[in-house]
């Protein structure tokens, strides 16, 4: 009996206070115990905009930076824009024609023949400096006659192309022989092939970061302004990082043998 008395006391003491809370309180449509809710409404808002964020870092644990309206008319009025696009588009072409001549599985003397050699700080095509022919199909040969002198050059060059040639020095003639298609042969292509990305890739910042120095150097340019171009500027360069990253993927794909 005591403790049904004190039940039913407890309990008129609840309903008690949920009709003090609603006469003290008119703004308040619920009882005091539905108002927990809102809190949990609060909580899974927060919770949807930390995910938001967490779908937007990147390897490495950066975030990327929301999507940035280009507005071309207003920076040209500030920076050289055509410069700025053709300088970044000309560092894609060339890596896109790097990726062809010098990261192949079979070799050719096609690719060969345009490898750049930089002789006393000039940059020549190998085949304007050799004749090049093959002499079997596994054998490449090049006959440095003409200028014999720039064989150092020529063999430091084939090191650095990223073809994975090993040439054989005989007087003034190379014979480099075609390497096998080996599991280890598309890994050193590979990351040969990331290697060019991240030099083109750093092309692009240098171009982006050039244009920005020259903006702070601008006193006319009003400080808001000049921050909202800044902005403009690193996005274009992201967006050609982008589709040069679309392409090392490719090429990676290709050479690893990726389905």
């Amino acid at each position: 009996m005591l403790r049904n008395s004190l039940h039913l006391m407890a309990l008129g003491g609840r309903h008690a206070l949920m009709r003090w809370s609603l006469l003290t309180c008119p703004t308040r449509i619920l009882p005091v115990e539905k108002q927990t809710q809102p809190m949990q409404i609060g909580w899974l808002l927060a919770r949807s905009y930390a995910k938001g964020k967490d779908k937007k870092k990147e390897k490495g644990g950066k975030g990327k930076a929301g999507k940035v309206e280009i507005n071309e008319q207003q920076l040209r009025e500030i920076i050289n824009l055509d410069s700025l696009n053709t300088q970044m588009e000309k560092s894609v072409q060339q890596m896109k024609e790097d990726f062809i001549k010098h990261l192949s599985l079979r070799s050719t003397s096609g690719s060969i023949d345009t490898l750049r050699i930089k002789v006393n700080g000039d940059e020549h095509e190998l085949q304007e400096l050799a004749q090049i022919s093959r002499k079997n199909p596994k054998t490449i040969i090049v006959n440095m006659i003409a200028f014999p002198q720039t064989i150092p050059d020529v063999l430091r060059a084939i090191e650095k192309s990223g073809m994975n040639l090993n040439p054989q020095q005989d007087g003034t003639t190379l014979f480099i022989p075609i390497p096998k298609v080996t599991k280890e042969h598309r890994e050193n292509l590979s990351k040969n092939a990331k290697s060019l990305f991240v030099k083109y890739r750093d092309a692009i910042r240098s171009v982006q970061n050039e244009h920005i120095r020259k903006l702070k150097n601008k006193p006319e340019v009003a400080k808001d302004d000049a921050f909202a171009a800044q902005t403009q500027v690193t996005a274009i360069a992201d967006k050609y990082i982008a589709e040069a990253d679309k392409l090392l993927a490719s090429k990676q794909k290709e050479l690893l043998g990726d389905n």
